[in-house]
């Protein structure tokens, strides 16, 4: 082979002189490369002479390039490989494609020594990366040097890009033919020098052109070239929307604006709906509390419904503000999506970009038409719509609901028990015992329906009253006695006699008829304390007297024992 110092010399002679001389000065051995001419293009061979014994056919897919094109013409001097300078036929055997990887491995291994860069294709994906294709040298690119966020490998959205591109070199070995290659090498070289460029120019308030990179729940992220910025979900729009993906795509050329920037840490704030102007600067004025108007049912969430006002304003209807007497209801069994609805302005909140909605307001309020109509005290009818462990929902007049709580179900017994007697659907009378429009919320009462035994009883028997009573149950502190039907009464253990026994609870068993005097009456408790001392006493005391004035009718029968006992002393 010539050496290149003495091509440069020759430089005025004719390429085919030189190709000529080179021939001469070749050693002719199997595995050279020399430089052969084309004579002839057929459909799916090439001839060429290297200057041999004879002309050398090589197929035509050993000149396609990395794009699969074969840009040759007749008279073309190319780099071959000789396999054989006579093959016993008497032909001579050439190889384009060895000669090609053989220069291919050389440019790679120069790449890869000196830091620079090679050109290739991506002619497969694979698991964990991609096989790229360096003038016919197999390579690998793994996934996470592509130099971009890349789908699933199961993803049938991917498809490959077969453009030329440029890669370093990060690993060789030529004995095992193996090549690892990175994009992503490249390109964050490429982009240093933008990144740098863009953060010694940005500031706050900048409008930028930039492609959306990624979109993510919370927003997308935008690359300005060398350096990517936030596009919250928040500043994409005027308008609520639910995912970053209604406004902007994978790919699009968007136009932004610099609302925040660290320098230090490189993060950067976009905004797009601030390139336009804000329509809730107008919207004190242009909405009054108490408006009414008819709008279109945008969309339907849990908690309510969002009414659509303009091209930008959404105000939303909440669940309670719905229907007078629905509760714990999904909205779509009120409205659907697209109904023309009337709403009243309840409240508007321009900087917090919030107006709120009603549309029962848009509805007589059975409520207030309740309040109107019955008062505290009346009986009415009613259906029983649930049953809690608090009480008793009973289903009123034009829809809306009273409770009977549990306290209010039963003078005498427990209330939680008495539920469980109750039915759901079943029709009973109830007693209105609170109206509050206001807060929408109607008391009941069943145990209202009657008279109320404990009332009746103190009303009769007083403190002071001398009672008959049955011992319901002994406890440690004294004794719990029956003085009516659902009424009870208590005798603390220091009131059971007059004497100072400690043992004077034990002398009395559960039935057993005692005489006892009311010595307190707790009315906000219903609570009744008796003492059978105290009464003791005031005997002993009206026996004495009676005995003092020589009475001769006692009040009472101990009286009358004690005035024996005492004559007869």
């Amino acid at each position: 082979m010539v050496p290149e110092r003495k091509f440069r010399d020759m430089a005025e002679e004719s390429f085919a002189e030189l190709f000529e001389q080179s021939i001469e000065n070749v050693e002719m051995r199997t595995g050279q490369v020399v430089l052969g001419e084309v004579v002839d293009i057929n459909s799916d061979i090439v001839i060429v002479n290297a200057g041999l014994k004879s002309e050398a056919e090589i197929p035509l897919w050993q000149f396609k390039d990395m794009t699969g094109a074969v840009d040759i013409k007749i008279g073309d001097k190319v780099d071959v490989e000789i396999e054989a300078v006579e093959d016993g036929q008497g032909r001579t055997r050439l190889s384009r494609e060895k000669a090609c990887r053989a220069k291919a491995w050389a440019e790679i291994e120069e790449a890869f020594n000196e830091q620079t860069v090679v050109t290739g294709v991506l002619t497969s994906r694979v698991k964990g990366g991609f096989t790229v294709s360096i003038s016919n040298i197999r390579g690998f690119l793994p996934g996470s040097l592509y130099g971009t966020k890349l789908p699933p490998e199961d993803s049938e959205d991917f498809e490959l890009d077969t453009s030329p591109m440029e890669f370093k070199v990060i690993k060789l070995d030529r004995v095992r033919n193996n090549v690892v290659v990175s994009r992503r090498a490249v390109l964050e070289k490429e982009l240093m020098a933008e990144r740098e460029a863009l953060l010694e120019s940005l500031e706050e308030g900048q409008v930028l052109n930039g492609t959306v990179k990624n979109i993510t729940g919370y927003g997308a992220f935008i690359n300005l070239g060398g350096i990517d910025g936030l596009l919250h979900i928040t500043d994409m729009s005027w308008h609520r929307i639910k995912h970053s993906s209604e406004v902007v795509e994978i790919g699009q050329e968007v136009t932004v604006k610099v609302l925040n920037f660290n320098r230090e840490e490189s993060r950067i704030s976009l905004g797009l709906k601030q390139l336009t102007e804000d329509p809730w600067l107008e919207i004190q004025n242009r909405y009054k509390v108490g408006d009414r108007l008819v709008s279109r049912v945008a969309s339907i969430v849990d908690y309510g419904v969002f009414v659509e006002l303009n091209d930008f304003i959404k105000g939303l209807v909440h669940i309670s503000e719905m229907d007078w007497s629905s509760r714990n209801i999904n909205p779509s069994e009120i409205c659907s999506i697209g109904d023309e609805v009337e709403v009243e302005v309840l409240g508007v909140d321009a900087e917090r970009h919030r107006i709120s909605l009603g549309m029962k307001q848009c509805k007589p309020n059975p409520w207030t038409a309740f309040a109107e109509k019955h008062e505290v005290g009346d009986r009415i009818q009613g259906q029983i719509k649930s049953l809690t462990d608090f009480g008793i929902f009973v289903s009123l007049e034009n829809g809306i609901d009273g409770l009977v709580h549990v306290n209010d179900i039963s003078w005498t017994k427990d209330g939680e028990d008495e539920i469980r007697n109750f039915k759901k659907e079943e029709k009973i009378e109830v007693a209105v015992l609170a109206i509050d429009a206001e807060r929408e919320r109607i008391s009941l009462g069943l145990k209202q329906l009657e008279t109320d035994p404990y009332s009746h009883y103190v009303s009769v028997n007083g403190k002071g009253a001398i009672v008959d009573c049955v011992i319901d149950a002994i406890k440690e502190k004294g004794v719990t006695v029956k003085l009516d039907e659902g009424v009870f009464g208590f005798i603390r253990k220091s009131e059971l006699s007059a004497s100072s026994a400690s043992e004077s609870v034990g002398k009395f068993t559960e039935g057993q008829e005692v005489q006892a005097k009311i010595t307190s009456i707790d009315r906000k408790n219903r609570k009744i304390f008796l003492s059978i001392r105290s009464l003791e006493v005031d005997i002993q005391e009206e026996a004495y007297e009676a005995v003092k004035q020589s009475d001769p009718k006692p009040k009472s029968a101990l009286a009358s024992q004690l005035q024996e006992i005492t004559t007869a002393s």
